[in-house]
């Protein structure tokens, strides 16, 4: 005999919310993207490559769903007002945040510039902290609830070397970050969530290995990279009614890449 009702906690629909992906324009954001999109939400894709969102939108809208493509440089801070005050006029108000946009050094500590230390401090951490302030001080603002995802990295918790230490701290502090805006919000309904995915074929990782060397990856258990959709699923428990009471939780999800 089945279930009396329907548990609503166990709904994927997002129609009505209005979702952002910073780094859209590729890998991980054009997947995250998509299925946002698939789950009803209207979608605000961002990232510098503007071509590649342009055509992200319009695929997202050639399968019925809605979306709409912004220019956003996530290290340039003061950017991002302005073009969340764009997002609110063409989409409403924004109340799904996934900071995806990220860069890696791919070189040894002893080597990095600063140029290159503030591009992936300013990039991974500063500009999604900016933003999700941003993001959380205007739902507060309206007494609305809100999901905010961060994608970090099982190089957060376990790093074999090979020339990404900038990128392991960096996604450490997001998980950090993670942890304490959940502390700070939750009052007011926004929940803080992370990803820690292990490594994902994608045009980041396509790049890494390109200047490190395949070397560069340990062998892993099942002798395979994931897929982004292999974490649609994740994504959508945490956006989604599901995950009402979990807000500052990392889910790691990373095929037993890390448990050697």
């Amino acid at each position: 005999m089945g279930l009396p009702v329907t548990p609503p906690n166990l709904s994927s629909d997002l129609t009505g919310q209005v979702a952002l992906v910073t780094g859209a324009s590729s890998g991980l954001g054009h997947r995250f993207a998509e299925v946002l999109a698939a789950c009803g939400a209207r979608v605000a894709v961002a990232a510098r490559r503007t071509d590649r969102l342009h055509d992200l939108a319009a695929r997202i809208r050639e399968a019925g769903g809605e979306a709409e493509p912004f220019a956003l440089d996530v290290s340039a801070v003061d950017d991002i007002a302005p073009v969340v005050d764009a997002i609110e006029d063409r989409l409403g108000r924004v109340s799904i945040l996934v900071n995806n946009a990220g860069v890696v050094d791919a070189q040894h500590a002893t080597r990095l510039t600063r140029e290159k230390t503030d591009q992936v401090f300013d990039t991974n951490l500063r500009g999604p902290f900016a933003l999700s302030c941003e993001v959380a001080r205007r739902l507060i603002a309206a007494g609305a609830p809100g999901r905010i995802v961060n994608i970090a990295s099982m190089t957060a918790f376990d790093y074999w070397g090979g020339g990404a230490a900038l990128y392991a701290l960096t996604k450490g502090a997001v998980v950090r970050m993670t942890e304490v805006l959940a502390v700070e919000w939750s009052r007011f309904d926004i929940n803080v969530n992370a990803i820690a995915p292990g490594v994902v074929a994608s045009e980041m990782t396509d790049g890494m290995l390109a200047r490190m060397g395949p070397d560069a990856l340990p062998p892993f258990p099942r002798g395979r990279m994931g897929a982004p959709e292999d974490l649609d699923s994740t994504l959508v428990y945490l956006v989604s009614p599901a995950s009402s009471f979990v807000t500052g939780t990392v889910i790691k999800a990373d095929d037993g890449q890390n448990h050697r």
